[in-house]
């Protein structure tokens, strides 16, 4: 059994100010002198970015549909480290989940993992509604977890009023939020927009920590993390040894940005050394690597600059043309396609891997879990295996592939998708590996079989080396 001090801030609805409290109670908790690991809950990539940016590492992901509570808990476990706080940010609606089922949802991680939450509660233009609100998340389940909860949207002049709901409902009223028009986080079509977009941040961040610690109970929460109760969980696994090391080649860059901390620390965990590149700014791929990952992101706000790159195009495709093993997901897959259109409609050429363009919908396309069956052997996955993914996105190409079938997790949509070989998959759908191990496995394998093909066999593996990957 293990005690992890931990906390979550959940949401009563999607845009209730869960990120912006967050990355606030994340600094005034840094501030305050504590180390913090922060989570995501659900396959959100840019909420996590905002957290690093607060914490000075990369932040994590926990998703109730990839894993199993066993895991969840393990994940939870190895990625707090020694730090004196873990803060869970939820995602969507506290109860939302798959359909109108709990798996996926906020509340089903921190039943899992016996977190106390907070609710946020969006109080703008409420008053004595806000009893209801309380009452009505706090009666949904028998045991909801929710400890505490923060008012935002609210006046100083009301919260006495409503810290009066909170306490006559048994719960910890940790304090209010007024409104902060200068402290807002700007979205996009995916969501809010990346840190780096953001000007100030920092500066905005302080300022927003600065105001809620006169307005949110810190010491409230910390003890309500504090009471959290020990959690049985595995020891992390070393990274294995005495295995041939392999090198993969992962994009990072502005373009190119979504991709789970964790599928990076199984990668190591598998015996492979990640060398990081920019698609924007490197002329040519990495030396000597056995495999390339090109993770999704903003491609189309950057569709001009990449196109510009040739002589990076040229190696990419020269590299998945020769075998090597690749995965492309989402932007990774629109890079791979000949053309694609960015924000204004104007097209640029790819790297021309796949026929076929990619374009602007207007909407959002094929949003959700979903699972993927094989139609044939490929590099992630045998014919007729089951494997989990995610979709989140605004472009859509005229050639999304047949190599599986797709079906929402929902079961409300099915689709033919991504383009598969034994050396690549290359497709909208997002993969998380420690939902399917299988995967990581075998896309090592491949590197490692690539390597040997083509006389890049390497010793025995050593120690992971400092400065390869960036910081957040």
């Amino acid at each position: 059994m293990k005690q992890i001090n931990r906390i979550m801030l959940a949401g009563t609805k999607s845009g209730a100010g869960k990120t912006t409290i967050t990355c606030g109670i994340l600094q005034g908790l840094m501030n305050r002198g504590y180390t913090v690991s922060s989570f995501k809950c659900g396959p959100d990539y840019i909420d996590p970015m905002f957290h690093s940016k607060v914490i000075g590492t990369r932040s994590g992901n926990l998703d109730s549909f990839f894993t199993g509570e066993n895991l969840l808990r393990d994940l939870l476990y190895r990625n707090s480290g020694n730090t004196d706080i873990s803060v869970m940010e939820g995602v969507m609606g506290y109860y939302d989940g798959i359909g109108f089922s709990d798996t996926g949802s906020s509340y089903s991680i921190a039943a899992m993992t016996k977190t106390p939450v907070i609710l946020i509660v969006d109080a703008g233009g409420m008053s004595g509604s806000l009893g209801a609100v309380l009452k009505g998340f706090l009666s949904y389940k028998k045991e909801s977890c929710i400890k505490g909860v923060i008012f935002n949207r609210l006046s100083g002049m009301l919260y006495e009023g409503a810290k009066k709901i909170a306490k006559d409902m048994g719960i910890h009223a940790c304090g209010y939020v007024p409104v902060m028009t200068q402290c807002g986080l700007k979205s996009r079509h995916l969501g809010l927009v990346t840190p780096d977009e953001i000007k100030d941040l920092k500066n905005k961040i302080n300022t927003l920590a600065g105001k809620l610690s006169e307005t949110v109970d810190f010491d409230g929460i910390l003890s309500l993390a504090r009471k959290a109760e020990p959690l049985p969980v595995s020891e992390p696994l070393p990274p294995v040894k005495g295995k041939k090391r392999i090198s993969i080649a992962v994009a990072q860059d502005e373009a190119f940005c979504f991709i789970y901390k964790d599928n990076l620390k199984l990668l190591k965990e598998l015996g492979a050394e990640l060398v990081f590149f920019s698609p924007l700014r490197d002329k040519k791929l990495p030396e000597n690597v056995e495999g390339l990952l090109l993770c999704g992101g903003y491609p189309e706000l950057y569709a001009k600059d990449l196109s510009r790159n040739t002589s990076l195009l040229k190696a990419v495709k020269t590299a998945v043309e020769s075998g090597m093993p690749t995965i492309a997901e989402c932007g990774g897959f629109m890079y791979l396609n000949e053309r694609l259109e960015d924000m204004e409609g104007r097209e640029y050429p790819m790297a021309g891997v796949i026929p076929g363009r990619c374009y602007k919908t207007g909407r959002l396309r094929r949003f959700g879990y979903l699972y993927l069956k094989g139609r044939e052997d490929s590099l992630i996955a045998g014919k007729e295996e089951i494997i989990k993914a995610h979709e989140f996105h605004y472009w859509d190409s005229d050639n999304s592939g047949n190599a599986f079938h797709g079906v929402k997790a929902s079961g409300a949509g099915e689709w033919d998708c991504i383009h598969a070989s034994g050396n690549l998959y290359a497709g909208f759908p997002h993969l998380y590996f420690y939902g399917n191990p299988s995967i990581a496995r075998r896309f090592v394998d491949r590197c490692a079989r690539y390597g040997k093909v083509k006389g890049l066999e390497r010793g025995e593996e050593g120690e992971d080396k400092d400065g390869l990957e960036p910081e957040s």
